[in-house]
């Protein structure tokens, strides 16, 4: 007999199914015996009348420890009093494929630490699922859109013989005889298949920075979404393609797990009306001054604290949850980034923030080389280490701009998650190699 889903059930009243799962929660009452099982699909209820004396099967079924692989052999009988899908599973054989110790390590309100070191416990509640189905939802309508716009995906090297962007925050590792660093970004990649004329490119891809930080939106290890487009004229070319390529995942989440995640989490999957609004950096720190908020003429960027109170006001004053800020200045971006030309002082540049995290950095890059070549020189970059990177600028390259998307990031907004942590399959941190 073949295996038959939790959720297939409600399909197959009175008939005979094997049911392979974990037990959730097991009620050995004097009369009769229940066992909450669940698989991925789902969870059902099992039932055992107990005899007098118990049967072996009953005596099987006392023993079992929550959490413990089993197969039970069975016929789906309806029972509208039973909230579990209104059915329940008439138990006939229970075979334990695997037996679980008598005392979990975890519970779902540990602390967040404890669970993460036994994740793989933690994962099998199906609240930790549905995010990981959410994410499975997210990448396919991203991989969707991008196929129906013509781009082509990458797989960037992760081993590095210099910095992609800055050294700071870099991991070194042996390679034979000299030293290599795990990339940060796969951004000069992404320039050099601009250049190599592949027009339009996206890589989803682990990434790695060396960040002492423990805050609840940092790792040292986590999954990138890039894209990169030629022929712009701006960066609000790249601006217009990432919400509208950003409506159309949140739209997929909302049709498939809307629902759910209301349900289960508490946060409403809100499809997003296009145009996002966009506001220059200047004016974002003159409207959070007008609302009495810190925001100091010296600072450079936006902290978080200023990224959640500007958030608050676009969706007071637009109605919408997300917000584009533009016009960084070149003092806190990358030499790459393409300068505007009447304002020297200010890069073509953005960060998309929503519900008051930043979700996105992005811009159009510098692709004259005469230019670039200043530009590094202007910041101190040594360019020795990244000369073929400045290579791929000296024979043609086209007008080009794109971003970089913190997946978890998206993915702990959606779910109303406090922590990064939570949304990643295994975190990296600071003091986190395992398991």
């Amino acid at each position: 007999m073949t295996r038959t889903p939790i959720a297939r059930l409600r399909d197959m009243i009175g008939e005979q199914v094997k049911v392979r799962g974990w037990v959730n929660a097991l009620r050995d009452q004097k009369s009769v015996q229940f066992v909450i099982v669940r698989d991925e699909t789902g969870l059902a209820q099992a039932v055992l009348p107990k005899q007098d004396p118990p049967s072996a099967l009953n005596e099987q079924v006392s023993a079992l420890a929550p959490e413990s692989a089993i197969t039970l052999t069975g016929t789906v009988a309806a029972d509208e009093r039973v909230k579990l899908a209104g059915l329940e599973l008439r138990v006939e054989e229970l075979q334990v494929d695997s037996p679980a110790e008598p005392e979990l390590p975890i519970a779902p309100d540990s602390a967040l630490d404890k669970r993460m070191d036994w994740r793989y416990l933690d994962l099998r509640r199906p609240d930790r699922r549905l995010i990981f189905a959410i994410q499975t939802t997210v990448e396919a309508a991203m991989r969707e859109f991008w196929g129906k716009e013509g781009f082509m995906e990458l797989h960037s090297p992760k081993l590095m013989g210099s910095a992609s962007e800055s050294g700071a925050e870099l991991f070194r590792v042996e390679y034979f005889e000299r030293t290599a660093y795990l990339a940060q970004s796969p951004q000069f990649y992404k320039q050099m298949a601009m250049s190599a004329g592949f027009g339009r490119v996206f890589e989803i891809g682990p990434v790695f920075r060396a960040n002492p930080s423990f805050t609840s939106r940092h790792d040292t290890e986590f999954t990138s979404v890039d894209v990169e487009i030629a022929w712009i004229d701006s960066h609000e070319d790249v601006m217009a393609f990432e919400e509208a390529w950003l409506a159309h995942a949140l739209a997929a989440v909302a049709a498939e797990h809307g629902e759910q995640i209301e349900q289960t989490f508490g946060a409403r999957v809100t499809v997003p009306t296009l145009p996002f609004p966009r506001i220059t950096l200047a004016a974002a720190k003159e409207l959070l001054r007008d609302r009495g908020e810190p925001a100091a003429d010296a600072q450079l960027d936006l902290d978080p604290a200023a990224e959640r109170a500007l958030s608050a006001a676009v969706l007071e004053r637009d109605g919408h949850e997300f917000v584009f800020v533009t016009d960084y200045p070149v003092a806190v971006r990358p030499f790459y980034h393409m300068r505007h030309a009447e304002n020297p002082g200010l890069t073509k540049s953005f960060d998309l923030l929503w519900r008051g995290i930043e979700i996105t950095t992005g811009a159009q890059r510098e692709h004259r080389h005469g230019q670039l070549t200043a530009q590094a020189a202007e910041k101190g970059v040594d360019t020795g280490p990244i000369s073929y990177y400045l290579d791929f600028f000296r024979f043609g390259c086209p007008p080009h701009g794109g971003f970089g998307f913190g997946l978890t990031r998206l993915l702990m907004q959606l779910t109303a998650q406090d922590n990064v942590r939570e949304v990643t399959f295994l975190y990296r941190g600071p003091h986190r190699l395992t398991p």
